[in-house]
């Protein structure tokens, strides 16, 4: 029997979440919106300032009122909110070394307040991967850890203090991606554990934030054989239905990631993979930042159209799906309206919590090298960075170090420009070398070797994940933001407060 297509295509546009360019909407964003299209995705691409998003986001309530306008804001080394000068906030691997689920949900809070001003209404943070493989590419400082009891009280305090502030927070990359060599842009990562090291570890945080009430789950585009030994997470009914919705009785929105990321769309196809993962359980298909075009969504809606005439993805299911959307678009509605006479949001708990978050690390002969009092030479080694950063958004302790300490001087080398000795120029000034998952990069490792050979009294400050501690002074950011940066200056300068 071939099912009747009147309706579908408006079904069909109410389940994505596209993204695009432009930092006003495109005429085919406001006219699919007339056209039943339930939610956008706003990247950096579409951020100017607040006041900017405020506007945009008013443009698209003018189509539609209750459209879900998401963005991906960690809060963190990923924002996009920011992503013009970096995050005033440290992230979610500082609030873990903080480990104060208190401050945790005032930092959520205070983004939400500040991400509801603009109009956002869906928020794909917090973060819920236990980071148990320092090797991670994409994940790192982006977890709150590598303990899956620490990461599930913080995503908790996360979802609180974000969903307190009118915003709906999104658990992401279920069941969990902290455990992986591979990032999935690229390709498909391959999860080896056990059931029962699952429950314990990749599986807590999400069992956490569904206990307390999350809105919406990210999938993340993993194979897991111990629960789905041949379709990635995102296409299994095993895991989003038999996993998450019955076992564990999550009752929100599943929204996957990027569908056009390479570990799905180079096996399953583009429109492959959306329709096979509204098949399997999912509710909203994510279109990221690589297909930001009318094309795109298009070809999405249309062959999620085609599929359900097929009989390949039952019409019920896109009902179910398109119902929760709305579920949520009500959700999001409500919020916005309780939220009269709430403070403004942009305080500096973000800038207190990136304080509480450094740490320092002396050997005897390095414990007379701070406080800096005159300018210093600051060499900042440079990782390639992962897509999910994104390569537009500043990091770094020279320019905040230079505000304190004029004079200061910064030089950056990525691989394979790194000179034989990073620090020669540095003369007799103070040196001070900079690094990000220093115990992930070779060269980096054998450049700062090189350097603390010719200057042992060098100051090592580690942005990222401080898996190896090295040098007379070694200083611990657990972050590589704005926030981050000013911290770290004021510890290298004796002014931190």
């Amino acid at each position: 029997m071939t099912a009747p297509t009147g309706h579908l295509p408006e079904l069909a546009a109410a389940v994505l979440q596209p993204g695009f360019v432009g930092t006003t909407p495109p005429p085919w964003v406001c006219r699919w919106l007339g056209e039943g299209l339930g939610a956008v995705v706003l990247f950096a691409r579409n951020v100017v300032d607040p006041a900017q998003v405020a506007a945009l986001t008013a443009t698209l309530r003018a189509e539609r009122p209750d459209v879900i306008v998401a963005i991906d804001e960690e809060a963190g080394d990923v924002t996009r909110i920011e992503s013009v000068h970096g995050s005033s906030r440290p992230g979610n691997f500082a609030l873990g070394a903080v480990d104060d689920p208190t401050l945790t949900e005032a930092v959520a809070r205070d983004l939400g307040v500040e991400l509801a001003e603009a109009g956002v209404t869906l928020n794909y943070a917090p973060d819920a991967d236990v980071n148990s493989n320092p090797e991670n590419p994409v994940i790192g400082v982006r977890s709150f850890g590598a303990d899956p009891a620490l990461v599930a009280r913080h995503t908790v305090a996360w979802v609180r203090g974000l969903q307190a502030g009118g915003v709906a927070a999104c658990a992401k990359h279920f069941p969990g991606h902290g455990d992986t060599r591979v990032d999935s842009h690229h390709d498909l990562p391959r999860i080896i554990a056990d059931r029962d090291r699952l429950d314990a570890c990749e599986l807590a945080p999400f069992r956490a934030a569904v206990a307390a009430g999350v809105q919406a789950v990210m999938t993340g585009h993993l194979l897991v054989p111990a629960l789905d030994p041949h379709l990635p997470a995102t296409l299994s009914q095993r895991i989003l239905g038999g996993l998450l919705r019955d076992e564990m009785g999550f009752s929100g929105v599943v929204v996957t990631d990027a569908v056009e990321m390479r570990a799905v769309a180079d096996r399953y196809g583009f429109a492959g993979a959306a329709v096979r993962a509204l098949a399997a359980g999912a509710d909203a298909i994510c279109i990221g930042g690589e297909r930001a075009d009318e094309q795109s969504a298009r070809e999405l809606r249309d062959a999620i159209v085609a599929a359900v005439v097929s009989g390949e993805l039952p019409e019920e299911r896109l009902a179910e799906a398109a119902k929760r959307v709305g579920q949520l678009a009500a959700w999001t509605v409500a919020a916005r309206g309780s939220r009269a006479g709430t403070p403004h949001g942009g305080s500096d708990v973000g800038l207190v919590a990136a304080r509480r978050a450094v740490r320092v690390t002396t050997t005897p002969g390095g414990r007379a090298t701070l406080p800096l009092t005159h300018s210093a030479y600051v060499v900042e080694f440079e990782p390639p960075r992962n897509i999910a950063i994104g390569a537009e958004t500043p990091w770094g302790i020279g320019a905040p170090l230079g505000g304190l300490l004029p004079g200061t001087t910064t030089v950056r080398y990525a691989e394979p420009d790194v000179p034989a000795d990073p620090g020669a120029a540095a003369g007799d000034r103070p040196l001070v070398l900079v690094v990000r998952d220093l115990h992930r990069h070779h060269w980096m490792r054998a450049a700062v070797q090189r350097a603390l050979a010719a200057r042992p009294d060098a100051i090592v400050v580690e942005l990222g994940v401080p898996e190896l501690v090295t040098g007379a002074v070694h200083l611990a950011t657990h972050s590589g933001t704005r926030a981050s940066g000013q911290a770290a200056a004021e510890v290298l300068t004796g002014r931190a407060r």
